[in-house]
């Protein structure tokens, strides 16, 4: 028998509370309900018809207490269990368009296997509509794994870090002025040269293509910037593109463009700019690298030395630090110290440069 949708949603959330960005989980679904409270009545059956399912959403329980097994539904989708997973995903602090895309998502698992369980949170990456190989228009690739990945303010980090045996590196060089960023764009490509690092250049595309870049790295409002024309011309060029993203949505929008590989983040606290979404955590990062399985993906966001650990056992091929090189006393041993906890396989496919 089909279960009511706060039963069920509160089985969602009992098991992926480790999802949630803050403890809390529980309260913020009852806060759900109560501000989506359609109806005053308490539903002793579950409900046969959409108004109804609806309606069960706006009651809130001060019952906390779970079924030993979260329940499954034999019926492939329901509109009761779409609103159950939308309900469970915001509670777990997921913004509603990421929650749409987890019920998408998790729509197409259940068809694909019959019956709703909520104890299997979706992670394939045909439930999200990736293709499991790159299309035509896909951008040259990079290596699976990209090891650590330096992001650097200007030229000279560059170099001292290309020489320091970094295999990736970023130039993030912020400036209005063109002249000066051509000028630090052809100083970074030149710093790295006789080198095996790999060079992407943040935001200024047009920049690294003139000066022969491996590759460029994009935020999601300069993907959303560009025209198909000019996408065309970094892809003609053979520069290698990265996109950030903040979740699921930005994700599948940073997948379309079948990008060479995928930042994903802020996987921690970060001081360095002001983050639209709160610290996404490792147990996060791990279902992203599992949906995102056919990119190289690269951590980044608040990691260093004492949270690494937790970013690697993620499956993420690669990370990003700032401040943990820029600010350490000696870059160079904190550079070879963060690369020392790489597996050893990552490590050799890291220096191998396409």
């Amino acid at each position: 028998m089909p279960h009511t949708l706060e039963t069920l949603a509160r089985a969602i959330v009992s098991a992926h509370a480790q999802l949630a960005l803050q403890p809390g989980a529980e309260r913020r679904l009852d806060a759900l309900f109560a501000t989506a409270a359609q109806s005053t009545d308490i539903a002793t059956q579950p409900p046969s018809s959409p108004p109804q399912r609806l309606a069960v959403v706006g009651q809130a329980s001060a019952r906390h207490d779970q079924p030993e097994s979260p329940p499954t539904d034999t019926e492939p989708w329901t509109t009761a269990t779409n609103q159950a997973v939308l309900a469970a995903a915001q509670a777990l602090d997921f913004w509603p368009v990421d929650a749409q895309c987890i019920a998408q998502a998790w729509q197409h698992q259940t068809e694909r296997c019959g019956q709703f369980d909520a104890l299997a949170w979706p992670t394939e990456p045909q439930d999200f509509g990736l293709p499991a190989m790159p299309h035509a228009q896909a951008f040259a690739p990079c290596p699976q794994q990209l090891g650590l990945y330096a992001v650097l303010p200007d030229a000279q980090w560059v170099g001292r870090m290309a020489r320091a045996g970094v295999p990736t590196l970023q130039l993030r060089f912020k400036s209005d002025d063109p002249a000066a960023v051509a000028l630090e764009v052809r100083a970074a490509v030149q710093a790295v040269q006789g080198t095996p690092a790999l060079l992407f250049i943040n935001d200024h595309w047009q920049a690294a293509i003139e000066a022969g870049a491996y590759g460029v790295h994009l935020g999601q409002e300069d993907l959303q910037a560009l025209s198909v024309a000019d996408l065309s011309a970094i892809r003609a060029a053979g520069l290698r593109l990265g996109v950030s993203s903040h979740g699921y949505a930005e994700m599948l929008r940073a997948a379309a463009v079948q990008p060479s590989y995928i930042a994903l983040g802020a996987v921690y606290a970060t001081n360095l700019k002001r983050m639209a979404t709160p610290p996404q955590g490792p147990q996060r990062l791990k279902r992203y690298a599992q949906v995102l399985r056919h990119f190289p993906t690269v951590a980044i966001g608040g990691i260093d030395l004492n949270c690494l650990d937790a970013v690697l056992a993620s499956g993420v091929g690669s990370f990003a630090v700032v401040r943990a090189l820029i600010g350490a006393k000696q870059p160079e041993e904190m550079a070879q110290t963060l690369m020392s906890k790489l597996p050893v396989d990552l490590i050799k496919q890291a220096q191998i440069a396409i």
